[in-house]
């Protein structure tokens, strides 16, 4: 059982904004988000798209549709329905649906391959799914490998039918499970990650509460999927979406101006590339407030570009699929460069030593830890708790905090490394690396060394002009001269190859354990030990 708010556990964990979560979480379950919604401004535009506007009644009203198709198709209540995260309003429509029938949501990410794929949908017991058509056309051919998966609609909209009286019990269970998430995978097999009612409800009001959304907002997403996240969070506070489905840098600034909006929702990856887009200069956003960034890590260069630009903050979440999934925020009104903010309402956090499991003081780095009322029901089919005694949840990531309770992540735990005794994060070298002129871009892992315990290898993508034709491109011990003389001598570069891209996530993750296997895999003429020896 978790202690409770004021519990403390250690040394005091750091805060959340001055902002407060009584009073700010309904007693409603998922979909009821959706219906207060569409009773309060039944007029008001819920989500647009390229293709049309959908009011928040229209939509409400889809919902009740979809949810009696669901059932209709599965053939009971209380299943798994798997959602393709795709950028369109069906899928709001079969998300909300699949709860409001009294199933299970399990969110799909398309761009799994084949066998976390398998793997999740089996993991996650899926009856059926909903895809778009491309998608639909893969599942089916997965389908041999899938027993248990009962079918794959395909549809603009979900077919029509009606829920039936008393299929759903009017006042579900808010603790029951609601949704499920899977991990990313980048590291392993994808994890179930079990979210309720209330985690969803909870999470959708801490993230509305810090990035000041309500009625009159206006939110452009431009990511490449619909994360449930940017949903539930506009739906809370009954404001208006606008989807971008162009991925092209400046097409969010063009939506955002067009429909006057208010926020615009981006990963690092792209506001990297409108960073650097020529067309920067001529760009402004007439209405936008801030421009909020998650997902991974957003280099505090093109973060300060984008601002100094736009005039406007440009600001950075944490969180995980665990976590409903966000836990900090930088308040658009009180950034801090470099930070992914303080925790948001309710959320407490602390960073603890590595081995020892100790919590630290502000400014020394751990693990990051996290305990709030959005945190996971489980992970499903687990073996064992997935919190502490305590009911802390280990991240694991590593970071700090400062003496206000910002925290700024260094690392994931199974990224860094140590040489000797000290510990290594590869994204601080990546962070030097970069601001090489002729370097487009980068990433470093561990290369296992005898005498040491691992040395730091780098892989270099090559700026455009570097190396081409007629140019010997940039010398390479110059380059890891570069970098080593700005590091301590345990982040020195020992290795560096040149490659034509770095492995990523669609999020722009690094996926660092490719480059490992490459390293583990040869040492190759590529392989180029540099003149430093560390």
């Amino acid at each position: 059982m978790r202690p409770a708010a004021d519990t403390v556990v250690g040394p005091a964990p750091a805060p959340g904004p001055d902002l407060r979560l009584d009073g700010l979480v309904p007693d409603l379950p998922l979909d009821g988000l959706l219906r207060r919604a569409a009773a309060e401004a039944p007029d008001r535009v819920a989500v647009r798209t390229p293709l049309g506007d959908t009011t928040y009644a229209d939509l409400d009203a889809e919902v009740d549709t979809a949810a009696g198709a669901l059932t209709a198709a599965v053939g009971r209540t209380g299943a798994v329905v798997g959602v393709v995260a795709s950028l369109d309003v069906p899928f709001v429509v079969a998300y909300y649906g699949a709860v409001r029938a009294g199933h299970t949501v399990a969110v799909v990410n398309p761009l799994m391959g084949d066998d976390a794929m398998v793997h999740a949908l089996g993991t996650a017991e899926v009856a059926v799914v909903v895809a778009p058509p491309h998608v639909a056309e893969r599942l089916e051919r997965l389908r041999p490998r899938l027993p248990g998966l009962g079918g794959v609609i395909t549809a603009e909209r979900l077919p029509i039918g009606l829920l039936p009286p008393g299929e759903r019990d009017p006042a579900p269970d808010l603790d029951a499970v609601a949704c499920i998430q899977f991990t990313s995978g980048t590291t392993g097999d994808p994890k179930a990650v079990q979210l309720t009612h209330r985690n969803l409800v909870t999470n959708a009001a801490q993230i509305a509460a810090v990035h000041g959304l309500d009625g009159d907002s206006v939110t452009v997403n431009h990511l490449p999927l619909y994360h449930p996240m940017h949903l539930n969070s506009a739906v809370y506070a009954a404001a208006t979406q606008v989807l971008c489905p162009d991925s092209a840098p400046t097409a969010a600034v063009a939506a955002a101006n067009r429909h006057r909006a208010t926020h615009l929702y981006s990963l690092p990856v792209r506001l990297a590339a409108l960073a650097a887009d020529p067309a920067l200069e001529e760009l402004a956003l007439d209405t936008v407030k801030a421009v909020l960034s998650g997902g991974s890590a957003l280099l505090p260069a093109p973060a300060r570009a984008l601002g100094e630009q736009f005039g406007v903050p440009v600001v950075q979440g944490y969180g995980l699929a665990e976590t409903s999934p966000l836990t900090h925020c930088e308040l658009p009104a009180d950034p801090r460069p470099g930070s992914v903010g303080r925790p948001v309402p309710g959320t407490e956090c602390r960073v603890v030593d590595v081995d020892g499991r100790a919590p630290l003081p502000a400014g020394e780095r751990g693990e990051v830890q996290v305990r709030g009322p959005q945190l996971m029901a489980g992970y499903l089919h687990a073996g064992g708790p997935a919190t502490d005694a305590d009911g802390w949840f280990s991240t694991g990531d590593i970071g700090y905090q400062d003496e206000d309770g910002h925290l700024f992540l260094v690392d994931r735990i199974k990224d860094v490394f140590k040489h000797e005794n000290w510990l290594v994060s590869p994204t601080e070298i990546e962070q030097v690396l970069i601001r090489h002129p002729a370097v487009r871009d980068c990433a470093v892992v561990d290369h296992p060394e005898a005498a040491t315990g691992a040395v730091a290898h780098a892989f270099v993508v090559l700026a455009p002009g570097a190396g081409a034709a007629g140019d010997p491109g940039p010398d390479l011990d110059e380059l890891t001269a570069f970098v080593n003389h700005r590091l301590p001598y345990y982040q020195h570069v020992k290795y560096l190859d040149v490659v034509e891209r770095i492995p990523r996530s669609p999020n722009g993750k690094i996926l660092r354990r490719s480059l490992r296997e490459a390293v583990g895999a040869s040492a190759s003429p590529s392989e180029r030990p540099t003149g430093d020896r560390t």
